[in-house]
């Protein structure tokens, strides 16, 4: 089952430095109907202006995934992480029995985008930690990459969970599989352009931050409509 989620369907806000979308539940935004998939929670799109962030804040017991998609985010913690990163760039916190971090825009003239994800860990209670990764860009032309995972694939950041984040763009007209194994679970976010997607019988067209969540579709086709830059995450 291919169920799809167009971009306005998202909460959308703007508050002068932060814009964006919620695919999920998350602060003031809540329907019960919309609170996870599998052990994802948060999936936000953020844009932050220059200068500008989150204070300090705590978290427990999540995976908390950014991905910088352009200019640059600074992250710093209560166990002493200060790291700067930018696209090609992933920062990796496990906050587990708790962390305190801010983030912010370094730069005095360019935004900050970033995809923020959190899941629930596989494990409660573990000690909190942070790492930075790093993907070769180039890469992704036509290829499906893994950019984080907790299924223990190399020179790949880690994950607390069992599940894999993939990034991949496609120049209109090609086409990539994706074999989604018996109980998992995949969520599609595009980023830029426009995926069309099939599997089980259903295909389902993707635009310009739409998003899917997909289910009991045991090989999906991915081909792309237009130039088109997306994640794909492979969940329990």
């Amino acid at each position: 089952m291919i169920q799809v989620y167009p971009a306005s369907s998202r909460f959308e806000y703007d508050k002068g430095w932060l814009k964006g979308g919620h695919s999920f539940s998350f602060a003031e935004y809540y329907d019960p109907e919309n609170v996870k998939f599998g052990p994802m929670r948060v999936c936000n799109d953020d844009v932050i202006a220059p200068g500008k962030g989150f204070g300090a804040h705590p978290h427990s017991d999540m995976e908390i995934v950014s991905l910088i998609l352009s200019g640059n985010l600074r992250h710093e913690d209560s166990l002493g992480n200060v790291a700067v990163t930018g696209f090609g760039g992933v920062q990796r916190m496990s906050a587990g029995t708790g962390v305190i971090h801010t983030e912010h825009n370094p730069s005095e003239e360019e935004d900050v985008h970033i995809l923020q994800l959190w899941f629930e860990p596989d494990q409660r209670g573990k000690q909190p930690s942070y790492t930075t990764g790093e993907f070769e860009t180039a890469a992704l032309d036509g290829a499906l990459i893994p950019v984080a995972s907790g299924q223990g694939l190399e020179g790949v950041t880690d994950l607390g969970q069992d599940l894999t984040i993939y990034l991949s763009r496609l120049e209109a007209g090609q086409r990539l599989s994706f074999k989604q194994a018996v109980d998992r679970r995949v969520f599609l976010f595009v980023i830029e352009g426009e995926l069309e997607v099939s599997g089980a019988g259903e295909t389902a067209k993707l635009g310009r931050r739409d998003t899917a969540r997909i289910v009991e579709a045991p090989e999906l086709e991915l081909q792309a409509a237009t130039p088109v830059f997306y994640m794909l995450i492979d969940l329990p």
